[in-house]
């Protein structure tokens, strides 16, 4: 299987961890940084921070339950140790946490005087050249020697030559590395790196604590939803897609994207769930950071956003890089920015819509602003809905009228219509009403399929999405509903391959896809469910849960024939259906009905 990593961070950055104990991919100080270590782009000259244990004869890995601490065990000839690899995050006050751009790695001995070797190799500014070592009194700094400046500071209580030197090491107690982006103001020692540790457990066990879910379940919807909090930005509110670029869809050819990016669809998804599982303070967040890049009622909301609210966000290639296994080109940016996805209205005036419902804590300047975003929104739809778009899936080369665009620019109508009853605003009712309507009949009039007993991927085509399973979920029309039960029927039998659902199998610009996707699949699971196919439903997601890494992460997409994880890892949007689905199977959770209250079963 692929990807056996582990993902630690802490909303700053983030980095991937293999299971014999490399740091293999590392951006600081922020997730779309350049990279510091690539190994997983590059295995020769990508760059990693490696933990090797001397005569190791077994090496284990796990997360400390309910927490983004990551645990790898040593059992060598001569003793055995642990290392726990995190990145600190606690709270020092009112809305205010520590959650610097570092890395911390932490040695304790068990039993014996086991021997290891750091093998360092830091290959900044996405690999262009190893970088300069200097040592000083309490730490080796590392500098860039090709492209941007950039400097990072590694802190230990080992034998800093031997480090460099990758030399063995002999450790009887507690020993650390500390790799940051800045230098530290204060002594760095073993009190020091303690406390972090146990600050940081603790963070995370109360954030655990907090999360709503399905007694049955309990454990995976933790560990998806501690995957999701490590793709949030700290400073603005952004979430991000995933925390890598160029892990491809497919191995050996071209669909490779750069998804440490806030697509406005993604994200809204995300926070509209952790508005249901006890995390309103993310909505709050991602309101906010949506605010800050809708300062005026003529400006549109762009498709997607860097972490720090950029909408420029140019995609070129690093060709000195080989990709993984072989899979150029690597990508850095990403030109979906330029799309037209209309759909994001609609995903977008849910999650405010689900904000608004659950929040009890109402802050007056806050819903006005909120207010204007909705009405903003609403005068975007009506410029946008009968115009083609790009569509979900991001088509590069087909303007299309997608039919889940349509659906989108329904329920962001519908939503609205809501918002509006909310706030008592009856002329915006009966207009905005009016609209929803509109847009319905025509999805009804010519996204229909006779032919394929389906709604199509678009108007006049013949193809199936997995896209359209999505109308049971926004509740666009019934679960009971003919339409809806064909479409169910005739997409499972159309797009499942060995219980695995592709988003679409029709030719698209990069050739036939292959792999199926994550998200469709458990989007599968959901309608299958919904219409009845409980049984099938449950095999699939046994099936489908059975692909997941040793850590319980999943990727972007699965190949159907090997059951390899394959695209970004791990994935936002992967985990987020995860939760959902875990929710639907366990209690039967209406998600389209936000007015019931979520709790802990």
């Amino acid at each position: 299987m692929s990807y056996g990593h582990g993902l630690i961070g802490n909303c700053t950055s983030a980095a991937l961890v293999s299971s014999d104990c490399g740091v293999e991919w590392l951006c600081l100080p922020f997730f779309d940084s350049p990279s510091i270590f690539a190994d997983i782009l590059d295995r020769e000259k990508g760059g990693s921070m490696r933990i090797e244990g001397l005569k190791t004869k077994k090496i284990s890995q796990k997360y400390v339950p309910r927490t983004a601490i990551l645990k790898t065990t040593f059992i060598t000839e001569d003793g055995e140790f642990e290392v726990n690899d995190y990145m600190p995050r606690f709270i020092t006050g009112p809305d205010r946490f520590y959650c610097p751009s570092e890395v911390q790695r932490n040695i304790r001995v068990i039993s014996g005087r086991p021997r290891i070797i750091v093998r360092l190799k830091a290959m900044p500014n996405y690999a262009l050249e190893e970088a300069r070592y200097t040592v000083n009194q309490d730490h080796i700094k590392i500098t860039s020697q090709k492209g941007e400046y950039n400097s990072y500071f590694l802190y230990s209580n080992l034998d800093l030559n031997k480090v460099l030197a990758a030399e063995p090491i002999e450790i009887s107690d507690f020993c650390f590395l500390l790799l940051s982006y800045h230098e530290k103001l204060d002594e760095v020692n073993n009190n020091r790196i303690y406390l972090e540790y146990e600050k940081t457990k603790s963070y995370w066990l109360d954030w655990a604590e907090r999360t709503n879910s399905p007694r049955g379940f309990r454990e995976d919807v933790i560990r998806s939803a501690i995957t999701l909090k490590l793709l949030t930005f700290q400073r603005t509110g952004a979430v991000i897609a995933a925390p890598t670029t160029s892990l491809p869809e497919i191995i050996g050819q071209t669909r490779n994207w750069d998804y440490r990016f806030c697509w406005i669809r993604d994200a809204s998804m995300t926070i509209e769930l952790y508005s249901r599982i006890g995390h309103i303070e993310s909505g709050t967040r991602f309101l906010n950071f949506i605010l800050n890049r809708i300062r005026r009622k003529t400006e549109n909301i762009a498709v997607m956003y860097s972490i720090s609210g950029e909408k420029q966000l140019k995609e070129t290639t690093l060709d000195h890089l080989s990709g993984y296994e072989g899979s150029r080109p690597v990508r850095i940016g990403n030109e979906a920015y330029i799309q037209s996805q209309n759909d994001l209205y609609g995903e977008l005036m849910e999650a405010i819509y689900t904000y608004l419902v659950i929040n009890r804590e109402r802050d007056h300047q806050l819903l006005e602003e909120i207010w204007t975003i909705v009405r903003t929104l609403v005068n975007q739809v009506r410029e946008s809905w009968e115009k083609p778009d790009s569509g979900i899936w991001e088509r590069r080369k087909s303007l299309q009228h997608y039919v889940h665009s349509k659906v989108m620019n329904w329920v962001a109508m519908d939503r609205a219509v809501k918002i509006a009853k909310c706030f008592n605003k009856s002329v915006y009712v009966r207009r905005w009403s009016e609209l929803a309507g509109r847009i319905k009949n025509e999805i009804l009039q010519r996204g229909w399929n006779e032919r394929l007993g389906s709604f199509s991927m678009f108007y006049g085509g013949d193809a199936y999405d997995a896209s359209n399973l999505l109308m049971l979920h926004y509740g666009f029309l019934d679960k009971s509903d003919p339409m809806m039960v064909s479409t169910v029927r005739k997409s499972c039998e159309n797009l499942v391959r060995n219980g695995l659902t592709f988003r679409y199998l029709s030719e698209d610009e990069f050739g036939q896809p292959r792999n199926a996707f994550v998200v469709t699949s458990f989007w599968m699971i959901n309608a299958l469910h919904l219409t009845g196919e409980k049984e099938r439903a449950k095999e699939m997601l046994k099936k489908l849960s059975s692909l997941r890494n040793p850590l319980g992460l999943f990727s972007e997409a699965i190949d159907v024939d090997t059951g390899r994880l394959t695209g970004n890892f791990p994935q936002g949007y992967s985990h987020l259906a995860h939760i959902q689905t875990l929710f639907l199977l366990e209690t039967d959770y209406d998600w389209s009905d936000v007015n019931r209250t979520m709790v802990c079963f």
